[in-house]
């Protein structure tokens, strides 16, 4: 395959799954922010999303004194946040149509219709005061109606796997940065009391679709080591670093050419370490170190994937 085409495949899932993840840590704040709080804890919780996201900065520079409103105009519609929902889901068709011969017809009309209804929804100006949790729903919605689409219709070769090699390498990317958030940047007041901290572990719980399978794999009480456990080291959890990492290093196999091998070792030691790895471990260690690790890690994997099999990054 070419590497321009494979390029524009894995980008166009990538962007398609940093938009539905905006939207999981958007909501999740939305959510955790209804608990009591004093005013400084709910800014700081913000602030802790736009940190992790590495946008503070151009924040700042667009913005005076952060509110709400802002943030979420910002993280939602804002066309100079390359990283907003509506600038990935923009860059996710725009990255279909390139390579519009290589897909189904039914996987571009998904993403094409996802394009044009975000169009028009995102023109309604109170979108966003009244209930943003409905369009983080519809963000959701139509990322998974992609997914589905692509591989209920996709013939299973290079296109497919170099899809679905974007798409959980953003993935792993983003479940690593919504747990870092929460665990280290949320607003420890909510630790401090029982009733709270459920409510704030269940909504991230419910912010990644796992508060069910939690459920079914501890059938016990809500604690923060658990709910970082599952969304660490479960393997049976769609969207766990674990989970993740199994399917890059899968995936990576189907692609393989003459110059991937030392990418492949790579993907595979990290796959090893998170297999044989323990919550005590890395609680040890410190689990916003071990997260901040990873993400480098993740970061260095997809300058490898771009290096033996797409276009050369920018400097």
């Amino acid at each position: 395959m070419l590497s321009r085409t494979a390029d524009h495949l894995f980008w166009m899932a990538r962007y398609t799954e940093r938009a539905e993840n905006t939207a999981r840590m958007l909501g999740v704040n939305i959510q955790t922010q209804l608990l009591p709080q004093s005013a400084e804890a709910a800014e700081q919780g913000w602030r802790a999303l736009l940190g992790i996201s590495e946008l503070m900065p151009a924040f700042d520079e667009k913005y005076n004194v952060l509110t709400r409103k802002d943030v979420l105009d910002f993280m939602v519609r804002d066309p100079e946040n390359h990283s907003s929902i509506a600038s990935c889901l923009t860059s996710a068709r725009e990255n279909a149509r390139a390579v519009r011969g290589t897909l189904t017809t039914e996987v571009w009309e998904t993403l094409n219709t996802t394009w044009l209804d975000m169009n028009q929804l995102l023109k309604k100006d109170k979108i966003l005061d009244s209930d943003p949790s409905e369009f983080f729903e519809w963000v959701k919605h139509r990322s998974h109606l992609s997914r589905g689409v692509t591989i209920g219709t996709m013939l299973k070769d290079e296109a497919f796997y170099f899809i679905r090699l974007g798409t959980f390498l953003e993935r792993a990317d983003n479940t690593a940065r919504l747990i870092d958030i929460k665990f280290h940047g949320a607003d420890r007041e909510l630790l401090s009391a029982t009733d709270m901290d459920f409510y704030h572990w269940a909504a991230v719980l419910r912010s990644v679709s796992a508060f069910e399978i939690y459920r079914k794999a501890y059938r016990d009480v809500i604690t923060p080591e658990r709910v970082a456990e599952l969304l660490i080291l479960r393997d049976d959890m769609p969207r766990s670093l674990m989970a993740c990492l199994s399917e890059v290093v899968n995936n990576l196999s189907h692609v393989r050419n003459d110059v991937s091998q030392e990418t492949e070792r790579y993907a595979g030691r990290l796959h090893a370490d998170l297999r044989f790895n323990s919550m005590e471990d890395i609680m040890r260690l410190g689990l916003h170190d071990f997260l901040t690790e990873f993400l480098e890690q993740i970061y260095e994997l997809g300058n490898r994937v771009s290096r033996d099999f797409l276009l050369p990054l920018a400097a």
